[in-house]
């Protein structure tokens, strides 16, 4: 028996292992399959350049496990260790590795496994005692049992060992004991073996027999080696592309597309991507790629290695240009990882692109759950941005769907202002925002739809990529006002008119809610009253509480323009209607307030060339005087037009509906609404 130290200068190295080098302790059972993998794909190997000419047999992987004794054995029949090898490969190298690197990556521990050879002791994490029984696959080779209770002590012998391989057996601590439970030992296998090159059997098949399920001789293998992104494109049909995603997301839908990676130059990559069909919430979305290395699971959260916006994409990515273990730095600063990143996007928007080309059809039917995604993409990264402009899709209220070009074309001679700017209306709900969307189209002009979780940020976009192009909400003000042409139209009112129905609208407004009223001169048959909201306001607003409303905007209140179209036969009559019953009123307060105004006027002008501070006492006082005076008459005529406002039924009926066709009218101002249309319709 051989007795030794393992070649470290620091006993330290034990409890970094155990409590440092992962931040799963997990990890190990993946570890300590890798090596078994390889072993047994060198071995293929050695027999395939005729290094090895012994019979191959058969060379699945088992795992065993006694959960009272807390022990886990995982066997091999791969190239297996001599003595010598054992003591190379286990005692010295991994820990003069180790113990070199771990000054400079004292930060970053977790980065030295993988690089220098340590997964083996990454076992030691969870275990008091390893033990190895392995034999080689030399000729004349005896077998060789290597044991360590977790320092830098060991043992070393010979072993009687009948055939070729290793057996790992792992003794588990007290902390890890879980990990001997047969249910606990299934999840890791489902989690990091499901797709290891090389058969692994853990347990058996069972049948059932005598009303119950049994055992059979049938070793139950837990993995499939050949996964389908292992395979050539050319030897899979669209069904095994569905199957292979069932088998990665049993309970996920079906999805909308797939992309097959086959990458041997400047880097190794293969994989399958799908685009999923995605609902509302982003978040739920990511954490659904895999990354494997020589189909070994590495990670689900590959945000350092693939752009943001694919982490949307199901499916797998394997490189081995990709270590097991790496740190977020490394992965940032790696010149092939960056290769793949900029390589998969260059897929996807070559994928996309060719399905659109070569089937519109699809692509325009699958749009609505493709629309977030490739909106995420132009959002965050440029390049895909730029690639995206020739598949991009616009929808509008028709569902019919357009490029940014054959848009431009439909609504160019209609939609284009007196700046010559191309005016794009959309809608963010097509129920509540009815009423201004008939209206446009009764105009001849289109709407698009924009209802998606991120089509805020995307239309800030399309402004500023667009040329000469703006997006308005249609019902963030008045057509006339959204797209301005040179040719205003005449009012029926004079000024005096429009100025009285300002105050006897503002005095029947809601309470919740600031209102801007203001008259303009539209069509006879547009809307009397209708209420909008500013595009900038909602908008930053609507910015906002995708945020969190972590901003000034968040928590402004809600302003809103109310606007009473001044030819409208109902708003002519309601003008009438002042002037016949406070026309004589309003006509004596406007003879009194002349003068004052005409002497307001003149002390402002008196005074305008001289600073504030070179007024005299009396000068400032007869000023105030004046102006007190002024605001005096001018609140007396208003509260006589509010006055005739709160007795008119009409003003408030207008106002109703006007909240009505943006779903603002509730409850009891609803109620009261009814009732009052009810009685309106008896008068």
């Amino acid at each position: 028996m051989q007795k030794g130290n393992i070649g470290v200068t620091t006993e330290n190295i034990f409890p970094i292992i155990k409590k440092f080098l992962y931040s799963d302790h997990e990890i190990f059972l993946r570890e300590a399959l890798s090596n078994a993998v390889d072993a047994t794909q060198k071995l293929k190997a050695l027999a395939r350049r005729g290094e090895f000419e012994g019979e191959m047999g058969d060379t699945t992987i088992r795992i065993s496990n006694d959960a009272e004794k807390k022990i886990i054995t995982i066997s091999d029949r791969g190239i297996g260790m001599t003595a010598e090898e054992v003591d190379k490969y286990i005692n010295q190298i991994a820990f003069s590795s180790a113990n070199e690197f771990l000054d400079k990556y004292k930060d970053d521990v977790q980065s030295i496994i993988g690089h220098f050879g340590l997964g083996f002791y990454s076992l030691f994490m969870v275990s008091e005692k390893v033990e190895i029984y392995t034999k080689s696959y030399k000729d004349d080779a005896r077998g060789v049992h290597w044991s360590c209770e977790g320092s830098p002590e060991y043992q070393l012998e010979e072993y009687d060992k009948k055939e070729r391989g290793t057996d790992i057996v792992i003794h588990l601590d007290e902390e890890s004991k879980e990990f001997a439970e047969e249910t606990k030992i299934n999840e890791l296998l489902e989690k990091y073996a499901k797709f290891l090159p090389v058969p692994v059997a853990f347990g058996k098949e069972q049948e059932w027999k005598e009303d119950k399920m049994v055992d059979t001789d049938k070793d139950k293998i837990i993995n499939n080696p050949e996964p389908a992104w292992t395979k050539k494109p050319a030897d899979l049909e669209e069904k095994d592309y569905k199957d292979f995603y069932k088998e990665l997301y049993p309970m996920g839908e079906d999805p909308l597309f797939h992309i097959h990676l086959n990458v041997d130059y400047p880097f190794n990559l293969t994989g399958i991507l799908y685009f999923p069909k995605i609902r509302n919430n982003i978040e739920i979305q990511k954490n659904k790629i895999q990354l494997y290395c020589n189909q070994v699971f590495v990670t689900d959260s590959v945000e350092g290695i693939v752009p943001e916006f694919l982490t949307l994409l199901h499916g797998v990515i394997d490189s081995p240009d990709i270590p097991l273990n790496v740190s977020r730095s490394y992965l940032q600063s790696d010149s092939n990882v960056k290769k793949i990143s900029s390589h998969i996007t260059k897929k996807v928007a070559d994928r996309l692109n060719d399905i659109f080309k070569e089937d519109r059809k699809q692509f325009e039917e699958k749009w609505d759950d493709l629309k977030i995604f490739i909106q995420y993409g132009m959002l965050t990264d440029e390049k895909f941005a730029e690639r995206a402009k020739n598949f991009v899709l616009l929808k509008n209220t028709d569902g019919k769907y357009f490029t940014f070009d054959e848009y431009k074309e439909l609504i160019k001679e209609d939609q284009t202002d007196k700046d010559k700017k191309l005016v794009h209306l959309y809608t963010t709900n097509k129920t509540e925002q009815y009423t201004f969307i008939e209206e446009a189209k009764s105009k001849g002009y289109d709407v698009l739809e924009m209802d998606g979780q991120l089509d805020v940020h995307f239309v800030n976009k399309l402004e500023t990529d667009l040329e000469d192009a703006s997006f308005k909400r249609v019902d963030a003000d008045v057509l006339d006002k959204l797209i301005e042409k040179e040719v205003s139209k005449e009012s029926k009112l004079s000024d005096e008119q429009q100025n009285n129905l300002v105050p006897v609208f503002r005095g029947r407004l809601p309470e919740d809610g600031s209102y801007i009223v203001s008259v303009e001169n539209l069509d006879e048959d547009a809307l009397p009253v209708m209420i909008t909201q500013s595009e900038f306001m909602r908008r930053m607003k609507d910015m906002s509480e995708m945020q969190g409303g972590m901003n000034m905007y968040g928590n402004l209140p809600d302003s809103y323009n109310l606007v009473l179209n001044s030819n409208h036969p109902l708003i002519v009559n309601l003008a009438s209607n002042i002037d016949e019953e406070v026309g004589g009123e309003l006509k004596k307060t406007d003879e009194a307030i002349e003068p004052v105004q005409k002497e307001f006027d003149e002390i402002s002008t008196k005074y305008a060339d001289k600073k504030e501070e070179d007024l005299s006492e009396e000068e400032k006082q007869k000023r105030t005087e004046v102006q007190q005076k002024l605001d005096e008459l001018k609140a007396e005529k208003e509260n006589k037009l509010k006055s005739f406002g709160k007795e008119e039924k009409l003003v408030k009926q207008l106002i109703d509906l006007g909240l009505l066709a943006n779903n603002m009218l509730k409850g009891e101002d609803l109620n009261k609404f009814v009732k009052r249309s009810v009685e309106l319709l008896e008068e």
